[in-house]
């Protein structure tokens, strides 16, 4: 499995550009499209991922300061301001090369990776088409999820059950079989509603 900055690096770029190729010839009732993310578009998805293409270090602090240090109200605020680009320009930003490298605050590449690949999601499944990201960042983002213990910052449990992937060769856990695709199970543990007839129980 991809580890080092150096394997994760070209994922997180490959992730946008494939998310940005997709975009870019999507039609404006796309854009329109409630995304997996609550109250967000795809628009404002895109918005929020694409910030660091458009805010560097100071602009950010900047509206940061503004927002009483609460990430979730810059969020919010920024996604909602920035939605209303053209679709040409957050396009753009998806394929800047700022976006290739950045990576969060203390998260590294694995939290580059799983901004980009878990966002993604948010888009492509309301969309009905396939992922963006490939099968190796999937799985690193599926790994780190799972082993790795990041889903409980979305506040999800994984009990005892194993996770199956349908679509590529991954699983987590024991006890019961639960199979989806790559894709829903990100969702899944990132806390999305996932249509119980796609989230399949073996015992």
């Amino acid at each position: 499995m991809p580890t080092s900055d150096d394997e994760l690096q070209p994922l997180v770029a490959a992730s946008y550009l494939a998310l940005g190729d997709l975009l870019a010839g999507m039609g404006a009732a796309a854009w329109e499209t409630r995304s997996m993310c609550e109250g967000w578009r795809v628009r404002e998805v895109v918005a929020h991922v694409t910030m660091p293409a458009r805010y560097d270090e100071e602009a950010f602090m900047a509206e940061l300061r503004e927002c009483g240090f609460d990430f979730t109200t810059l969020s919010n605020r920024v996604a909602a301001r920035d939605a209303e680009l053209p679709t040409e320009q957050l396009v753009a930003n998806l394929r800047d090369e700022v976006m290739q490298h950045w990576t969060p605050p203390g998260g590294g590449y694995h939290g580059a990776l799983s901004h980009v690949v878990i966002h993604g999601l948010d888009v492509t499944a309301p969309l009905g088409v396939e992922r963006c990201s490939s099968d190796p960042a999937v799985r690193v983002v599926l790994d780190d999820l799972a082993s790795g213990g990041a889903h409980s910052h979305f506040g999800t449990e994984l009990g005892d059950r194993t996770l199956q992937a349908t679509d590529l060769d991954w699983s987590y856990g024991s006890g019961p079989v639960v199979s989806a695709t790559a894709g829903d199970l990100v969702l899944h543990l990132t806390g999305r509603r996932v249509p119980t007839e796609r989230l399949v129980t073996r015992r």
